[in-house]
């Protein structure tokens, strides 16, 4: 059974939307609860003709530190194609298009606290182009063996959600 709303307010700051509902839940409890509305997003698990991956070593503010993470980004306006968005986000961040892309579906990272969905893809076929970073990306490209990417999530050292929900469906649905 869903909650009801009885009121909500929306606050904008910068690229998050944060939303305060006043709820009554279906045992009748009147509650507060408040979400971020966060844009939709991408990301991309790029192989070789040698299956390695094109992984990004990336600086990350929010935790002060540099990340392994696949090529990933946000949908910045309704009604557009996942899939365009990850072809331009692929190229803009690691300099790659790819000819053969597989949809591996999406997933919510935290539906208790945001509206994030990301989208999931594997793009195979690459072939070099240019990287366009944005002024904000500090992004080290790294190519490596599906071995060692695995060590890397297994050590703990490759955190990133969406990138590990990129492998884990594609592992899933290729083996």
């Amino acid at each position: 059974m869903a909650w009801r709303i009885t009121s909500s307010s929306k606050k904008k700051t910068d690229r998050f939307g944060i939303s305060i509902d006043q709820v009554v839940l279906p045992n009748g409890e009147e509650k507060t609860f408040s979400y971020l509305d966060f844009a939709k997003g991408v990301c991309i698990l790029p192989i070789t003709k040698n299956h390695d991956v094109v992984c990004l070593k990336q600086y990350r503010h929010a935790i002060n530190s540099w990340q392994w993470e696949l090529p990933a980004g946000m949908i910045d306006r309704d009604g557009i194609d996942p899939l365009e968005v990850a072809k331009k986000e692929l190229e803009e961040e690691t300099g790659y298009v790819a000819e053969h892309w597989l949809d591996l579906g999406s997933f919510y990272p935290s539906p208790g606290s945001t509206t994030e969905e990301i989208y999931l893809f594997a793009a195979a076929g690459l072939a070099p182009t240019e990287q366009k970073l944005e002024t904000s990306e500090q992004i080290e490209l790294h190519t490596i063996t599906m071995g060692e990417l695995k060590d890397l999530i297994i050590k703990g050292d490759f955190k990133h959600g969406a990138g590990l929900a990129a492998v884990l469906r594609y592992k899933l649905m290729t083996d």
